[in-house]
């Protein structure tokens, strides 16, 4: 993969995912391959990558592939965050205290909230 053509006509197919908000893109046609690699990089689940495969001319491109023409120093476009990654919320912890039990009336029910 020393040489390659980010210019060239391309398609993408990718496989369906199971639970995909998004529904299965299947096939999607691109004049330039880096704007079909930047897609599958930046609009494609991770798990939407591992099954799709670029195609330019007669060469296939597997998502580990993809990956790395996207991560290549000449990738002509600029690179964005991962949609996938946009949308996750940080990882964060959140603490209830339940160490004085459910809220309760004065005649020791418990409130429904």
């Amino acid at each position: 993969m020393d040489t390659f053509d980010f210019a060239a006509r391309a398609e993408l197919f990718t496989s369906q995912v199971k639970r995909s908000r998004r529904g299965p893109v299947g096939y999607k046609r691109f004049e330039r391959a880096a704007d079909a690699i930047r897609f599958a990089m930046e609009e494609l689940s991770s798990q939407a990558l591992g099954g799709a495969f670029l195609e330019i001319g007669e060469e296939r491109f597997n998502g580990q592939e993809i990956r790395q023409l996207y991560e290549r120093p000449d990738y002509p476009l600029e690179r964005r965050e991962r949609a996938a990654e946009r949308v996750r919320p940080p990882n964060t912890t959140h603490v209830v205290d339940i160490s004085s039990g459910p809220p309760q009336t004065k005649s020791g029910r418990w409130v429904r909230s």
